[in-house]
């Protein structure tokens, strides 16, 4: 007689606000510090978090080819290794490996070490950086949680634990959302739509990320022109403009221009305007390698750069675009999550994940400064972010892919 399955909620959140704008004058000291940092715990996953970000941005983008794209690939891969801290065997193995956790070559253990290290690194104060990440555990009173799943996922992922009535749906339901609008500066809101009463448990786990540059774009500078949707469609949208020094390139293998813009702290944005009729072409060619290349560049060059001004967000139902990863077992009534309760078989319901950007022209405040840029003579190349683009944000101290996303439509929400 199959045992009865009581179903678990997995709940994910990530927000980005990104204010483009000029290059700090001490970015390239920045980098070299972060470049010669120790190798730490996290060093040793960030590899396997940015194949994970690709393939994942891979699978969505096939989905759909004319919608926006973001995500945090950080903030899926933390929640899902926190919840193989309860799986057991197939389900364990196909949750790390589906993440890109080869587990004959990385030992589990230095998965989550590689986490903890990670958490523990982007939450360091920063005055300059604001970038914090959290994970909550919702269950139901009558759960009882195994003891060392509990321990762990506390002393890992440094996990809240929260008791919920889930029977009421919707205390419950403003409990998680008011959980997640906190940690994301309310950002992020209504994540949970629905839930269902035999939920007992929900994971949640947020990122909250917003760089300032230290010249921000004037915004007197800002004005409507065309952004080419696709062939057949146009819109009208906000540019920002700049004249100035970029760390920028045209890189063959992927046909596509290259931009590196620094936060002031200790992130970079990598945006790549693909050319005309390229987009799918680098979509399937861009690896960790390529970012690796780019930012081993010091070169700076000229440039007019005009980018869209825009708010975008995306959100996934990830038990169907991890399914395509191979992560189905989790979601299955044959799942093993033994680890995480003492009742009843648990499965994992439902996945869900969404992130916010913004692009605008905000950067910090002037403090008495003035920076003069020396332009070359010769006219400067136009970079024109007004066809889709791909953007990556990237922590130069983990080395890991905070964000990655894809602007189609800047006027689409």
């Amino acid at each position: 007689m199959p045992s009865s399955v009581t179903w678990g909620l997995l709940l994910l959140a990530g927000l980005c606000c990104l204010a483009p704008a000029a290059l700090a004058e001490d970015a390239a000291q920045d980098t070299d510090a972060a470049e010669h940092a120790e190798e730490s715990a996290s060093h040793k996953i960030a590899p396997n978090l940015a194949d994970f970000a690709f393939s994942l941005y891979r699978q969505v983008a096939r989905q759909s080819n004319d919608t926006n794209i973001f995500f945090s690939p950080v903030s899926i891969a933390m929640a899902f290794t926190m919840l193989s801290l309860g799986a057991k065997g197939t389900t364990r193995t196909q949750l790390l490996e589906g993440l890109g956790f080869n587990l004959t070559e990385r030992a589990e253990a230095d998965v989550h070490s590689g986490f903890e290290n990670l958490l523990h690194t982007l939450n360091q104060p920063d005055n300059q950086l604001q970038l914090t990440t959290g994970n909550g555990l919702f269950v139901n009173d009558s759960l009882k949680l195994v003891d060392k799943f509990l321990e762990d996922v506390k002393k890992m992922y440094h996990s809240e634990a929260f008791s919920v009535n889930f029977k009421n749906s919707e205390e419950a339901k403003k409990k998680i959302n008011d959980y997640v609008e906190k940690g994301t500066q309310g950002k992020i809101v209504d994540l949970v739509q629905e839930l269902a009463e035999d939920t007992v448990f929900a994971l949640v786990n947020y990122i909250f990320f917003k760089g300032k540059w230290e010249r921000p774009f004037n915004a007197k500078m800002t004005r409507e022109e065309d952004f080419h949707v696709d062939k057949a469609t146009t819109v009208k949208v906000p540019m920002m403009n700049r004249l100035g020094m970029f760390n920028v390139h045209h890189c063959s293998k992927l046909s596509s221009w290259v931009l590196l813009m620094d936060y002031v702290g200790n992130a970079t944005a990598f945006f790549l305007l693909p050319d005309e009729g390229k987009l799918s072409h680098m979509e399937e060619l861009l690896t960790k390698e390529d970012l690796s290349a780019a930012l081993a560049r010091k070169s700076r060059s000229s440039a007019q750069l005009s980018m869209p001004k825009l708010s975008i967000s995306g959100t996934y139902d990830l038990k169907a675009t991890l399914g395509g990863m191979g992560i189905t077992k989790v979601f299955s009534d044959g799942a093993e999550l033994s680890g995480i309760s003492e009742g009843p078989p648990l499965k994992l319901s439902k996945a869900v994940h969404k992130a916010v950007l913004t692009l605008d022209e905000k950067g910090t405040e002037a403090s008495g400064a003035t920076v003069v840029e020396a332009i070359p003579m010769s006219m400067p190349p136009v970079l024109n972010f007004n066809r889709p683009f791909v953007t990556v944000i990237y922590d130069k101290v983990t080395k890991a892919p905070l964000f990655v996303g894809k602007v189609v439509n800047p006027t689409q929400n």
